[in-house]
C-alpha cells in the first residue's frame, strides 16, 4: 500500500507515491480519486463542518461532505472557524534523548580569543545603506578567488541590504536593522570587517560603528564613498583593506571543541506533504541530540508554526517563556489582519502543490524540527541567542528573512529541509540542505547535501535517519562544504526584516 499513517487517530494518510481512483484503501473501501504523492487521502467518513486530523492534531474542517478515499485538499478541507479548535489536543511531548556512547562530542572549529567558536572564517564587507551595496559587492567579487590560496580563511561576503535610508532615525524598524547589522558583525564566523557607507545616509557609518560591538580581536575599517571621492576609489579603498584582512586571518587553524559549541539554526522552505514525515523529524532527532550535548537549537519562522504553538508553549520551562511565545502569536494575527491578509494566507502555492492544505498542517510538520527538548527561551527577531538548549525566535516565514534574523542572532550553522527544491544559502554561516522526498533529492542533486526518504521509502529509522544528520553537520560545522558552498551561494540570501515606513 502506498499511504503513510501517522497516528492512528488521523483521519488521513499520505500517499507516498502517485495513486490512481479504483484501487484499494482497505476491504471494500476504494481510492475515489487520483492522489499525486504527498497529498492526503481520507481514511474514513467526514461529515461538513467536522475536524480534520493529521499527526493526530487538527489541520482543518471538512468544507463539504468527505467519503472515505476522497482525496482530501484545498477543494474540500479548509481552516477551522474557532481557534479553540486547533488548539484541541495539546499535550507536553517534552524528551530528552539518551545520548549514546558513541556519539561524536566534538568538531573542529575555529576557536576565537574571547571564547566563542567559529564554523567558517570570513572576511565581511558591511554596508550601512543600500547606496553601498554594489561598492561592496565589487569588493567581495575582486578578492573571492584571493581566500582561495589561503588556508584558515573560508572566504569574503558583502554583507549588504535594501535599507538605511528613507526611514525615521528610531522605532522598532530603526532598531531591528541596527540589530541585525550588529549582529552579523559579531557573529563568530567574521574574523575581519570592513563597514561602507555611503556619506548622506540616515544610518550613517559613525553611528553604526559606535554601536557595532565587535569583538577586541577582530579588525575593523570604515569609510565612506563620497569621502573617498566615488566608487572606483571606494573600491580600491576596500580590496586593499580586505585583502591585508585575508593576510592576517591566514594560517588561522582549526582545533578539538565541543559540540556545546554549536548554534544552529533550524529552517525550512518549499515544504511538501514529505516534510513532516522524513526531513524535519529527522532534524528534529539530531537538534535534540545537539541539544541533550550542551548545544544550541534555534527554531524561528512564527506564521510557520501557527496552529502548534500550543505544543511548543506546553513543553517551555517556565510559563513566562509559553507567555512569551504565546504573545508574539497574537502580535502576528493582529499584524496580518493590519494588513488585510489572515496567517493562513501562508502555505505556499508550491507548498499546496507538494501536497499541504492549510497552515495549521504546515505548522504541525514545520514544528518537528524542533524535536521534542523543552523550550528554553524566546526571543526577538536579530537578538543574540541565549545558550543553550531549544530556543525560539521570532522570524517571517520568509527565508532569506528568517535565516538572517537566526545568524544576526549567532548562529554558527544552519540546516534547512526542503520539499519542492531550494537553491539556498547563507555565508558566512554554512547552510545543510535535506531533502524530504528522493525525486527531489535526485532532479536537484547538487543542491542537496543528505536525502531523507528512506524513512519512508525504505524503512529506516527516524532515529538513524537523525543520527545522519547530527554526523553530517559536525562534518560540515568541522569545514566540509556543503552544497551551497560548493555552488557559492549565499551572497544574495541576506535580508533583515523591514519594518516601519519607507520614507
Amino acid at each position: 500500500m502506498s499511504l503513510v499513517l501517522l497516528y492512528d487517530s488521523d483521519d488521513v494518510a499520505v500517499a507516498t507515491t502517485p495513486m490512481k481512483a479504483g484501487e484499494q484503501l482497505a476491504a471494500g473501501v476504494p481510492l475515489r480519486d487520483d492522489v499525486p504523492a504527498g497529498h492526503k487521502v481520507a481514511l474514513r467518513d467526514l461529515a461538513a463542518g467536522s475536524p480534520v486530523r493529521k499527526y493526530g492534531q487538527v489541520i482543518g474542517r471538512a468544507l463539504a461532505e468527505i467519503r472515505a478515499g476522497e482525496h482530501v485538499h484545498t477543494h474540500n478541507l479548509g481552516m477551522p472557524q474557532d481557534a479553540a479548535a486547533r488548539m484541541a489536543g495539546g499535550e507536553d511531548t517534552t524528551a530528552v534523548p539518551h545520548l549514546s556512547a558513541d556519539l561524536r562530542r566534538t568538531f573542529q572549529g575555529y576557536r576565537r580569543p574571547d571564547g566563542r567558536v567559529a564554523t567558517r572564517n570570513y572576511v565581511g564587507v558591511l554596508t550601512t545603506v543600500n547606496c553601498s551595496a554594489t561598492v561592496a559587492r565589487k569588493i567581495a567579487r575582486v578578492t573571492e578567488d584571493d581566500a582561495e590560496g589561503l588556508d584558515g580563511v573560508d572566504g569574503v561576503v558583502a554583507l549588504t541590504h535594501g535599507t538605511g535610508c528613507g526611514m525615521a532615525d528610531r522605532g522598532e524598524g530603526w532598531d531591528l536593522l541596527r540589530r541585525t547589522l550588529a549582529g552579523y558583525a559579531c557573529n563568530p564566523n567574521i574574523g575581519g570587517l570592513v563597514v561602507i557607507g555611503l556619506g548622506c545616509e540616515v544610518n550613517a557609518v559613525a553611528g553604526l560603528m559606535t554601536d557595532l560591538g565587535v569583538a577586541e580581536h577582530v579588525p575593523v575599517s570604515s569609510y565612506t564613498i563620497q569621502e573617498l571621492g566615488g566608487t572606483s576609489a571606494a573600491v580600491a579603498r576596500g580590496v586593499e583593506l580586505v585583502r591585508g584582512m585575508m593576510r592576517d586571518l591566514a594560517g588561522a587553524a582549526r582545533t578539538e571543541v565541543g559540540v556545546e559549541e554549536l548554534v544552529l539554526g533550524l529552517q525550512c522552505g518549499g515544504s511538501d506533504g514529505w516534510s513532516g514525515l522524513t526531513a524535519n523529524p529527522a532534524l528534529g532527532v539530531a537538534s535534540d541530540l545537539l541539544v541533550a550535548a550542551g548545544a544550541t537549537s534555534v527554531l524561528g519562522e512564527t506564521p510557520e508554526i501557527y496552529g502548534a504553538e500550543h505544543l511548543l508553549a506546553a513543553r517551555a520551562t517556565s510559563s513566562e517563556t509559553a507567555a512569551a511565545l504565546m504573545e508574539r502569536i497574537r502580535w502576528w494575527e493582529e499584524y496580518t489582519a493590519r494588513q488585510g491578509t489572515t496567517m493562513d494566507a501562508n502555505p505556499s502555492p508550491g507548498n499546496k502543490a507538494g501536497g499541504i492544505t492549510t497552515i495549521l498542517e504546515k505548522s504541525l510538520g514545520a514544528v518537528a524540527k524542533a524535536g521534542r527538548s523543552p523550550l528554553a527561551a524566546v526571543r526577538h527577531y536579530a537578538e543574540p541567542i541565549p545558550r543553550p538548549g531549544l530556543v525560539f525566535m521570532d522570524t517571517p516565514g520568509y527565508d532569506p528573512v528568517s535565516v538572517t534574523g537566526m545568524v544576526a542572532g549567532g548562529a554558527n550553522l544552519i540546516c534547512f529541509t526542503t520539499g519542492r527544491g531550494s537553491v539556498f544559502g547563507s555565508r558566512p554561516v554554512p547552510t545543510v540542505k535535506l531533502g524530504t522526498n528522493a525525486e527531489l533529492a535526485n532532479r536537484m542533486a547538487g543542491d542537496i547535501d543528505l536525502d531523507c526518504s528512506p524513512i519512508v521509502e525504505q524503512g529506516v529509522s527516524v532515529d538513524e535517519m537523525g543520527r545522519r544528520v547530527y554526523d553530517l553537520l559536525l562534518d560540515v560545522a568541522s569545514g566540509r562544504r556543503s552544497a551551497s558552498e560548493e555552488l557559492g551561494l549565499g551572497g544574495e540570501e541576506i535580508v533583515p526584516w523591514q519594518l516601519g515606513a519607507v520614507l
